[in-house]
């Protein structure tokens, strides 16, 4: 692996921040040099939340991840993950809640929520891996660590040894919710790849 574009996207307070952090720190303790971008708009209040992370083992110039280029789209909800379908290069991978957190502009009544939201990415593109939000929940016994949850599932997909991943998330995340986090990164490792 030379180089890694990876887009992570959500509303405000599912911890997106708080993912991309980790995945640019694991970067870096590969020996990558690594830039992070996040636009936060009005996140506090529910709005979208992205950050798109770039991996090289050379130079990264910018940030930004261009239109088509994105190895992995990284969902933390649905509708989310289908507006930025269109970063996603044509053999890259779309990893995503079902989750459905109806934006403001839908609670307001000044736009519907698409009906089949997976049915549309998936039918837009191939390499698509959703999971159940309320069964991951379940299985991790806490809302709180899914954002973990899911960078166990792209780590799936990432040739980056797990203790790496690990010892990061235990220096990011609140000491008493280390296990519980660690737990759910290793169920979100069961996904795929």
């Amino acid at each position: 692996m030379e180089n890694l574009n990876i887009l992570i996207v959500g509303v405000g307070g599912q911890g997106v921040i708080l993912a991309s952090e980790v995945l640019t720190l694991v970067g870096i303790k590969t020996g990558f040099d690594v830039k992070k971008s996040e636009i936060h708009g009005m996140s506090q209040r529910g709005g979208s939340v992205s950050s798109d992370i770039r991996f090289n083992k050379v130079k990264v110039h910018s940030p930004v991840i261009a239109r088509k280029s994105a190895d992995f789209l990284v969902g933390f909800e649905k509708l989310e993950a289908l507006r930025a379908i269109d970063m996603v290069a044509d053999d890259g991978i779309i990893i995503s809640s079902n989750y459905r957190l109806d934006p403001m502009t839908v609670s307001a009544g000044s736009m519907i929520y698409p009906d089949d939201v997976e049915g549309i990415v998936k039918e837009n593109h191939e390499k698509t891996y959703f999971f159940d939000h309320i069964e991951t929940i379940e299985k991790i016994k806490n809302p709180r660590a899914v954002n973990i949850y899911i960078l166990g599932a792209l780590a799936s997909f990432i040739d980056i040894e797990k203790e790496i991943w690990i010892e990061v998330i235990k220096s990011r995340v609140p000491p008493k919710t280390v296990d519980l986090n660690i737990n759910a990164f290793e169920e979100g490792l069961k996904i795929g790849g």
